[in-house]
């Protein structure tokens, strides 16, 4: 079992910068990719991110591409994604998740270990 948890989130302007961290503990030498899924109210969570664990390779989805970095500590366990330039519309409860597989796949069926979510508002 991999156990994860989520910190940063808040409240924030429009046009604003967050950066969200989530730290490993558990079985994490299985841990071979790990990724950013948000929820807006009334929606279905979606893909944000997601880093491999060696190389470093990185995906995003098209709506935060250019605003938002994903990227690794790999001695410490910790994935961050650092938020900038954001919009109304990117508020959603953030989850961080991770898989055995290096696989950068953005369906959540393939992500194995879930955080219990911090909450980012943007406010316009």
């Amino acid at each position: 079992q991999v156990q994860l948890v989520e910190s940063g989130g808040g409240l924030v302007q429009a046009g604003g910068s967050l950066r969200l961290s989530c730290a490993a503990s558990g079985r994490t030498v299985s841990t071979l990719a790990m990724g950013w899924f948000r929820q807006a109210p009334g929606k279905e969570r979606e893909f944000v991110a997601a880093v491999a664990w060696s190389g470093g390779k990185t995906l995003y989805t098209d709506s935060v591409k250019g605003r938002f970095t994903i990227s690794r500590d790999t001695a410490g366990n910790t994935v961050y994604l650092q938020m900038s330039s954001l919009k109304p519309e990117d508020t959603a409860v953030y989850y961080c998740t991770s898989r055995d597989s290096p696989l950068l796949n953005p369906g959540i069926k393939w992500w194995s270990y879930w955080g219990q979510g911090t909450q980012v508002t943007v406010s316009s």
